[in-house]
């Protein structure tokens, strides 16, 4: 068998080789697609870390021709160890816009387009226009946000709004990814669980009584940069920023004896940090990419629908079926009920039972409750008027059985949850008065 030529792309290399399953390939498909049609299929990538820059590169190889890449970040100095897209002179130029730069010089055949933005800012239209998503995202919110959101447009778009979702995730020698489709399978939401919940801390602990060095820069970088800055955003790679925040969360600190307040540590605390290795986000890029041709092309069937990675540990992967979680608030029944909370409890310990809910999970809900706001994390003007309520038992601001608006930087739209208090008296029964 003669070599590939160089400039063959991935599938004509792929034809080439002669693998095994390319006989059960079909090469025009039921819509008369050609392979080369169905890879010049629009497919978005959300991301572009060192996740995201394996993936491009994967996609660009493999003979994928119309790419898209989102990303909202800029590029830091600390990112060129492995985002390998990356060059020194790229440092504070936005991550999509560099990358997709770097591909275009390397494959002038594939249209890749940038967005440096939030997919948050991203419309409808946008979405609709891609057939595929692959998210390589080391943010959980985000990646809950997008997967919603999908739903939101499988539902209301039916098979126009059918996006399938190859979704990876790293956190040093372990990772993960999933095959999702909308309505069909689980979704990323009915699998939370199995992630590790964000750190966070209780407003009224870091707002009165900080005990950790971490409460004081959660009350600098949350609370006080927002009132003194409203129009600025704390930026985690901005020096002046952080140098800001570590002033502020010492002086605090000091007035509560507390020590350990570093630039590293504060840096940590605002950016959330995860340790990346290279390796990792090589091979869930890998696992990634596989699944992304398969569907695009149907050559072969796709994952079902989970894959675990776990390098800490030897070259262990484990590949298995992740069910729908009937009460999920994305796929499932899209409200829930919470009972574990007593009509003595504040709406503080009620706001963190939401927070610790395996099923729910929430970051920062605000809450309404009959069209009245219990409490409200932004603005900073609504958050200082609702705040007093934080302290109120629930029994004071609403009934037991009441159903709550919730609405959270991890959901697209808003949540219904029902209240019920776990020491509510018992209505007695008319027939045993």
């Amino acid at each position: 068998m003669t070599a590939a030529p160089v400039c063959a792309t991935g599938y004509e290399r792929f034809l080439k080789l002669k693998a095994p399953h390319v006989n059960d390939f079909e090469l025009v498909n039921e819509q008369g697609e050609t392979p080369q049609d169905q890879l010049s299929k629009a497919v978005l990538v959300i991301g572009a870390g060192g996740l995201g820059c394996e993936i491009l590169k994967n996609l660009a190889m493999t003979g994928f021709k119309n790419i898209h890449v989102i990303d909202m970040d800029t590029i830091d100095i600390s990112n060129l160890n492995r985002q390998f897209l990356f060059r020194s002179k790229d440092v504070g130029k936005p991550k999509a816009e560099v990358a997709a730069e770097f591909i275009r010089q390397r494959s002038p055949e594939i249209s890749i387009t940038a967005y440096y933005k939030r997919i948050q800012d991203m419309s409808e239209e946008f979405y609709l226009g891609m057939s595929l998503i692959i998210c390589g995202l080391d943010s959980i919110d985000a990646r809950r946000w997008i997967n919603a959101y999908i739903h939101e447009l499988a539902d209301s778009h039916g098979m126009d709004g059918f996006k399938p979702i190859v979704d990876g995730g790293t956190e040093g020698l372990k990772g993960n990814m999933k095959v999702i489709l909308p309505k069909v399978n689980a979704c990323f939401e009915c699998g939370l669980d199995m992630y590790p919940p964000k750190v966070t801390y209780p407003i009224c602990t870091i707002a009165n009584t900080p005990r950790l060095p971490e409460h004081c820069i959660e009350w600098a970088s949350v609370l006080e940069w927002p009132r003194l800055f409203p129009n600025t955003k704390l930026d985690g790679d901005n020096v002046d920023h952080i140098n800001w925040v570590v002033e502020q969360a010492s002086q605090r600190a000091t007035s509560f004896n507390i020590t350990g307040i570093t630039f590293s540590l504060a840096q940590g605390v605002v950016k959330n940090i995860i340790p990346a290795v290279a390796s990792t986000n090589a091979i869930i890029a890998a696992a990634c990419t596989n699944e992304a041709f398969k569907i695009i092309t149907g050559s072969n069937p796709y994952l079902d629908n989970s894959l675990l990675y776990t390098g800490d540990s030897g070259m262990y992967f484990l590949t298995y079926p992740l069910f729908q979680n009937e009460e999920c608030i994305v796929c499932g029944q899209k409200e829930g009920t919470i009972s574990n909370v007593s009509s003595e409890s504040t709406l503080q310990e009620l706001i963190e039972a939401l927070q610790e809910h395996s099923t729910f999970q929430l970051r920062a809900p605000s809450l309404t409750c009959s069209g009245t706001n219990l409490y409200f994390q932004k603005p900073a003007m609504l958050e200082e008027e609702t705040r007093p309520n934080l302290e109120k038992k629930l029994c004071q601001l609403f009934e037991s059985g009441s159903t709550l608006i919730v609405t959270d930087p991890t959901m697209p739209t808003s949540l219904r949850i029902t209240v019920n208090f776990s020491d509510a008296e018992q209505q007695p029964d008319e027939d045993n008065k």
